[in-house]
């Protein structure tokens, strides 16, 4: 838990003191959330130990709970220091892009946690985190839709082989929002009771666009826009990362094969796992979606990576060459399978 807490926390301090002040903190922090994560990474060995099984965390939610107040007061604090004439254009733009890494890289794995948890209040409570970055109806499709199709062609947030991440997201961003709606309302007509989910995305969103506004103006709403934009283009990203290519096969019946380690990448890399809530450990969690990310373990048969997850989505962003480095990963994982096959 520390590991996870100090990674986490660490960068907030330094944009936050940068909004008011700019200078050397500020680039300190843009400076750990783009650069330190995959620096470190390479210096450190790879993390292969799990936690033992049925191990507690008591302090893990409540860590998140603290992530996903902090995760939603950010944004008002960078559109202040986007606004203040004391900082420089490149530090503006620096502020911005820091903030809208921490939102992508960990206020979404928080926010990702917290709608798997029982308790309602947090499942409340990472809903508001997405609904802030005016992508609410992620909690829909991610619970509904994501977990129930992974690696078919009915979830929106699994790429095909050969499909770039540019032809890809509007498919995912589209279907992930039309797919989330439809499975909602099917669940309403069956159990209705109060209000809609998407009102209530829709609700929370038009409040952040309000304060937005109440904040900056219309400046304020472009920059609340902006930054909503960069967090979504990192969770599409990291969704886009980890199916890539990995396919669940048809049975007999017509249905897809029982979802397995085989289907999610995963990577073991020390630094980006803790700032990531162990997001990397990606099999574990569809195969446990309500353990606590610090319980999460790297199964043996799971196809692994040779990148930390945000180096990974960065390439991801060029697709031929994203393509031409993963076509060997991807021949290593069917070559068992056509062995299996044969046999």
């Amino acid at each position: 838990m520390p590991a996870f807490a100090a990674a986490t926390l660490a960068p907030l301090p330094l944009i936050a003191t940068g909004a008011t002040l700019g200078g050397p903190l500020l680039w300190a922090g843009l400076a750990y959330m783009a650069a330190l994560s995959i620096l470190l990474d390479q210096l450190l060995p790879l993390v292969e130990a799990d936690a033992p099984e049925d191990a507690e965390f008591p302090a893990a939610d409540t860590l998140l709970i603290l992530l996903a107040l902090l995760g939603l007061a950010l944004p008002p604090v960078a559109i202040l220091g986007a606004t203040n004439p004391a900082l420089s254009l490149p530090e503006k733009a620096a502020l911005l892009f820091a903030t809208g890494l921490w939102l992508g890289q960990i206020g979404h794995p928080t926010a990702h946690e917290l709608i798997h948890r029982a308790t309602r209040g947090k499942t409340r409570l990472g809903v508001a985190l997405y609904a802030w970055l005016l992508i609410g109806h992620h909690a829909s499709s991610h619970r509904l839709i994501h977990h129930r199709h992974v690696a078919t062609p009915l979830d929106p947030a699994s790429a095909p082989r050969g499909r770039g991440f540019w032809r890809y997201l509007p498919r995912a961003a589209i279907g992930g929002f039309t797919e989330g709606l439809r499975a909602e309302t099917a669940l309403r007509d069956r159990h209705a009771k109060g209000l809609h989910p998407y009102t209530t995305y829709a609700l929370i969103s038009a409040t952040a666009l309000a304060l937005a506004l109440v904040l900056a103006g219309p400046t304020g709403l472009a920059l609340w826009l902006l930054l909503a934009a960069h967090a979504q283009l990192q969770i599409h990203l990291s969704d886009y990362v980890q199916h890539y290519g990995l396919t669940r096969a048809t049975g007999p019946d017509g249905r897809p094969e029982p979802v397995n380690a085989r289907h999610s990448w995963n990577t073991a890399h020390w630094f980006s796992s803790a700032l990531l809530l162990n997001a990397p450990r990606h099999s574990d969690h569809h195969a446990h979606p309500t353990r606590p990310y610090p319980a999460l373990r790297l199964p043996d048969d799971a196809p692994r990576l040779p990148w930390p997850l945000p180096l990974a989505a960065a390439i991801a962003l060029v697709p031929p060459l994203w393509r031409r480095l993963m076509r060997p990963h991807l021949a290593r994982l069917a070559q068992p399978q056509r062995n299996e096959t044969q046999g």
